[in-house]
């Protein structure tokens, strides 16, 4: 052996002795703190799946009860033999008391649903509103039972999220921890929703968190397997849908027009989310034209759902029913049109007339319809090279539904596990693609963050839009006094000039008067009692511009750790 290749051999040695060492430091020092918060992220996952089970348990004891049926997965065809006086009052006390609970709970009326537990994982260290979150979860569990045409799946989410701002509240945890325990709840509640742990786990991290980072993974999974053990531990280990008619993709032959689907299924999440935001939009120009109160809002939303479902049961609840027919291929073209259009405008009159739930799950049935429509089509016209009915209601399904979430991965997962077939991946795959594709561009890539940024929440152009919004004037100022500062006398020039800005104003306020006046720094004042200006401080552009760069990179080290 030559001395070069000893002293290479010596170097690689000594490389991995210190490797070694380093490993066993980290190990000596972070590995019991590491250890504990998987311990967390363990009971935080137990508790959101407990609390999926018993909102879905609640869900289907108050539909039992309220519309005399024993199984509440077929509870269309038996509201069909109800007296229609029956179907039409239930939803209309439902939403009044929804109204109600609203009025007194909240400050705007508004269920809380996804779209803000996205906001608090984004700007508030993962946390949400708590009252208005109970409120909201109450409200959407009788909007659910009658007679609301909506999914379960946001107000299971938002539930989550209250319970891990609990936790996170207790251990007064950072941002970091915060937004990773929101992610585990969110995971587990999911999860054992829909009995789909690996959904579950990227649904956290694609549509909340909205980053893959490695250190939040072991914990997300870990709270997603609980959530599903407790879903399994309830129901057994068994799929939300059971197709009784397996579909056969023609391969290659075939693929074409899953391409095609997905652009229709574009198409038709678009007009979904679309005239959810136009019944929003014109519900309140009512309400505010009749000056009605708000808690009657849900109550009248209530009553147009009893209309329809004197004709169209189908409409009632989360709609599981009609989704697995879809499914199975049992409903003729027209009937699939019908009640894809029909469930469409349902679910715009209970999410504008603000009665809670959420959009995943008619998102699914719509999908589902769709799809099967566009397999009657398809079949009809080329039926050699054609597969099922079925792989097509079971793309469409997960196309629409990807499109609303903006979420294509954890979507196409959930939509396998769902089913449990994963042999028609590859036609799932390129709608969902396609569908996805389309639809981001013409709206704010998805359901949620468009409910955002209507609201003038910008994060849809990812954290160098929002970033500014979170960082207030008084943090960064430079006081007054402060060596490096303009003196009191300047600022009150400036002030006269109108340039200035209050202390609780944000960054992304005071950005656009240093880019219009060209100026190098702005007073930051107080508003006194009689409308006066008080300077306290002067903001300084470079300072702005340094404190954003630094929250940029805390943000990337977070997403990328």
């Amino acid at each position: 052996m030559t001395q070069s290749t000893r002293t290479i051999l010596s170097q690689q040695f000594n490389q991995a002795l210190a490797a070694l060492k380093d490993a066993w430091r980290v190990l000596r020092h972070r590995g019991p703190s590491q250890i504990q918060f998987w311990f967390i992220a363990l009971a935080i996952g137990i508790a959101a799946g407990f609390a999926a089970l018993f909102f879905r348990e609640g869900i289907a004891a108050l539909q039992a009860y309220l519309y005399g049926t024993e199984d509440v997965q077929y509870l269309h065809s038996f509201a069909e033999q109800l007296p229609w006086y029956w179907i039409l009052i239930i939803p209309i006390v439902g939403g009044l008391i929804v109204g109600l609970i609203l009025h007194n709970f909240t400050d705007d009326g508004r269920v809380r649903s996804v779209a803000d537990v996205i906001e608090g994982a984004a700007l508030t260290d993962g946390r949400v509103e708590t009252r208005a979150g109970l409120a909201s979860m109450l409200a959407s569990l009788i909007t659910l039972s009658s007679g609301g045409s909506s999914g379960r799946e946001g107000p299971v989410v938002h539930m989550a999220g209250v319970i891990s701002t609990w936790v996170s509240e207790k251990i007064h945890a950072d941002g970091i921890t915060g937004r990773d325990l929101l992610g585990c709840a969110v995971a587990a509640a999911v999860s054992a929703s829909f009995n789909a742990p690996i959904a579950g786990a990227l649904f956290a991290l694609e549509v909340v968190l909205r980053h893959f980072a490695v250190h939040a993974f072991a914990p997300i999974v870990i709270a997603s397997v609980a959530g599903t053990v407790i879903n399994r531990l309830s129901y057994g280990d068994v799929t939300e849908f059971v197709l009784t008619t397996p579909g056969s993709l023609q391969f290659y032959v075939e693929l074409p027009a899953f391409l095609l689907l997905g652009l229709i299924c574009g198409l038709v999440s678009l007009v979904l989310m679309r005239s959810i935001f136009f019944a929003e939009d014109i519900s309140s120009h009512v309400q505010n034209r009749l000056s009605l109160p708000r808690w009657l809002r849900p109550a009248v939303s209530g009553a147009m759902l009893g209309l329809i479902a004197i004709w169209f049961p189908h409409i009632i609840g989360v709609g599981y029913e009609t989704t697995i027919l879809a499914l199975s291929g049992e409903l003729a073209l027209t009937t699939a049109i019908l009640f894809a259009v029909i469930k469409t405008g349902a679910l715009a009159i209970t999410m504008g007339g603000r009665m809670g739930g959420g959009v995943f799950s008619p998102s699914l049935m719509i999908g589902a319809l769709t799809g099967l429509a566009f397999g009657h089509i398809a079949t009809g016209l080329l039926p050699d090279v054609s597969g099922t009915y079925a792989l097509y209601a079971f793309a469409g399904m997960g196309a629409v539904a990807a499109a609303v979430l903006g979420a294509p991965i954890s979507t196409t997962l959930i939509v396998f596990e769902l089913t449990g077939d994963w042999q028609i991946g590859l036609a799932v795959m390129v709608s969902v693609s396609m569908s996805t594709a389309l639809a981001s561009r013409l709206v704010d890539r998805s359901f949620f963050l468009t409910q955002l940024e209507r609201r003038n929440v910008h994060l849809a152009a990812g954290p160098q839009a929002y970033l500014l919004a979170m960082l207030r004037a008084g943090a960064v100022m430079r006081p007054l006094g402060d060596p490096r500062a303009i003196s009191t006398e300047e600022c009150r020039d400036l002030i006269e000039q109108g340039l200035c800005i209050e202390a609780s104003s944000t960054l992304e306020a005071a950005m656009p008067y240093f880019d219009r006046d060209d100026v190098p720094c702005i007073p930051v004042v107080i508003r006194d009692k009689e409308g006066g200006e008080d300077p306290v401080g002067v903001l300084y552009h470079v300072d702005a511009l340094k404190a954003y760069n630094r929250a940029l990179a805390a943000t990337a080290a977070e997403e990328h750790s």
